[in-house]
């Protein structure tokens, strides 16, 4: 079982930066997409930035340009760097691994693990 550990987060005035870093456990994380959701109060979870296995990224319109997201496979760590930030950015950021297992055990073939969340808030 993989296990996800967010942190990084805080208070920051608009137009700051922060970067999250969001940890993994086990030895699945070269071969996991990793993503970056969000939710602010009263909101569905969002989408907000994937890396693949490859190191090719997207990003929800709503942050493109802002914030890049990047891995470091020798250290099991993906982060997410956020720029320019706005009062809209702030919300809990959540970190999701989705991985392969083996069919016999999962008939999917797919696993998936969630991260209990940092909060960013941007405020002056």
């Amino acid at each position: 079982q993989v296990r996800l550990v967010e942190s990084g987060g805080g208070l920051v005035q608009p137009g700051g930066s922060l970067r999250l870093s969001c940890a993994a456990s086990g030895s699945i994380f070269s071969i996991a997409v990793m993503t970056w959701y969000r939710q602010a109060p009263g909101n569905q979870r969002e989408w907000v930035a994937v890396i693949t296995t490859d190191g090719s990224t997207n990003y929800a319109d709503s942050v493109k340009g802002r914030f890049t997201a990047s891995r470091d496979n020798a250290k099991n760590t993906v982060y997410l760097q956020m720029n320019s930030l706005k009062p809209e950015d702030t919300a809990v950021y959540y970190c999701h691994a989705d991985y392969p297992v083996d069919p016999w055990v999962v008939p999917s073939g797919r696993e998936e693990t969630w991260g209990q969340g940092t909060q960013v808030t941007v405020s002056s």
